[in-house]
């Protein structure tokens, strides 16, 4: 069988280097090579602790407590089904979801569907270099503005260190990732929640339907999670995987690929637990419920916990999401640029094309605005990021349901119903979280 065209291959962006093809005297699959493949959902579960999860979740925390905790623990699993379907599509077929829609569709529906990812990337980088220019602000008393130069800065100096190296990398966003989870297991401990009213809240109750209120945050949260630039990402980084194994080792490879997104995910979930089981227990248990704002949360912690390092854990937890999450969305930046429009640009420019287009209305909302007001900033990120979660998980279900282009593995009618029935789930959240926003 002839391969694809290697148009916009992720290995472009990051030295995955994908093993060879097995030769075809050799009859057994190399699970040493499918294991040493892991690590992508990493980079895919640092998308779901950016400041806009932060935002939700500190907000339900303070407002409602721990009941909420089931909203978190939904979103993950509606989190972990759709990056499994991402696995799936670029594992069996060798290609990314950007480069499928490429594909499919024609030019004009190509254009749109860029466009709307584009438009999700910049929302992406706005509310991870607001956060990080928070966190500046805290921890050295910065004005957001210089805040945001310095985050956007750092994440190209960054990357450019890597020289495009996969395992330097994934060492680097591991290592952010633990300081965020370290913070807050810190937080945490000073803290004291009741944990047995935590067990309770991570069961569904019916307020959950009939409190306005809560139905609002709850939708929040799972809008404000699953992302449209984590499916263009994790598939672009699979794809030449795909392309390298024989359908003999595929399915080994989809088994193995989906337990590394799901166990990556699931330390996205303590994480979002955390920050709202932190909020509930410091904020909602001493009666101030309306603390939504990053900023009052930070100004808040030492005075209520008696504590001068609690602020200081928050701080430095939200610098490192902020900045492992810019790494992130700058790689789904290149891959829809790539896997749409079949363009390579040198990687610095690439990413400095990525990072200006995020500076661009952060700086501007700052100069209209002002910075007394981030938390409107943040929420209007993920209000736009709902806005083009259609765009990519249609196209993902179209595809991974059609066994002309999956063969074996396209998804069976009862899988097919269900993920369906999940899509206009989540849709149907997103369109109400826009709604009960706008008005």
């Amino acid at each position: 069988m002839t391969p694809p065209p290697d148009y916009g291959a992720p290995s472009a962006v990051l030295d995955f280097a994908p093993p060879a093809p097995p030769s075809r005297t050799s009859w057994r699959p190399n699970w040493r090579r499918i294991v040493g493949t892991g690590g992508p959902g990493l980079l895919i579960a640092v998308g779901y602790i950016d400041p806009g999860n932060w935002a939700t979740d500190l907000g339900g925390g303070s407002r409602f407590g721990y009941a909420l905790l089931s909203m978190v623990l939904i979103a993950n699993v509606v989190a972990m089904v759709v990056q499994a379907l991402c696995v799936r599509l670029a594992i069996a077929t060798g290609k990314s979801l950007a480069e499928h829609c490429r594909e499919a569709f024609s030019p004009r529906v190509v254009m749109l569907l860029w466009l709307s990812a584009e438009l999700a990337m910049v929302m992406t980088d706005l509310a991870e270099l607001v956060g990080g220019a928070i966190a500046l602000k805290l921890l050295f008393g910065l004005d957001l503005v210089a805040g945001v130069v310095i985050t956007g800065v750092g994440t190209l100096l960054l990357l450019s260190f890597g020289r495009d190296d996969w395992r330097w990398l994934r060492g680097l966003v591991f290592g952010l990732v633990l300081i965020v989870a370290a913070s807050f297991v810190s937080l945490l401990y000073l803290a004291q929640p009741v944990w047995t009213e935590v067990a309770v809240g991570l069961l569904p109750t019916p307020q959950l339907v009939t409190d306005p209120a809560m139905l609002l945050l709850g939708i929040g949260i799972v809008g404000a999670t699953v992302m449209p630039h984590n499916l263009y990402l994790h598939s672009g980084l699979l794809a030449p995987l795909g392309r390298t194994l024989s359908r003999s080792t595929q399915r080994q490879a989809i088994k193995t690929n989906v337990r590394d997104s799901n166990t990556s995910l699931g330390f996205a979930l303590f994480i979002n637990a955390a920050i709202l089981i932190a909020a509930g227990a410091v904020f909602h248990a001493h009666g101030m419920t309306e603390i939504a704002d990053l900023g009052a949360a930070y100004e808040l912690l030492n005075p209520v916990l008696g504590s001068q390092v609690a602020a200081l854990l928050f701080a430095v937890g939200l610098l490192a999401a902020g900045q492992s999450s810019t790494i992130t969305g700058t790689l789904a930046g290149q891959m829809v640029m790539e896997g749409f429009l079949r363009i390579r640009l040198a990687p610095v420019m690439r990413r400095l094309l990525t990072r200006l287009a995020a500076l661009g209305p952060a700086l501007l909302y700052f100069a209209l605005a002002g910075e007394g007001d981030t938390s409107r900033l943040l929420i209007l990120s993920q209000v736009v990021l709902s806005l083009q979660l259609p765009f990519a998980v249609i196209p993902l279900l179209g595809f991974v349901g059609s066994r002309r282009l999956m063969g074996e593995f396209a998804l069976g009618r009862v899988a097919k119903v269900g993920a369906w029935s999940l899509a206009m789930l989540i849709v149907g959240l997103n369109v109400a979280l826009i709604f009960e926003t706008l008005s």
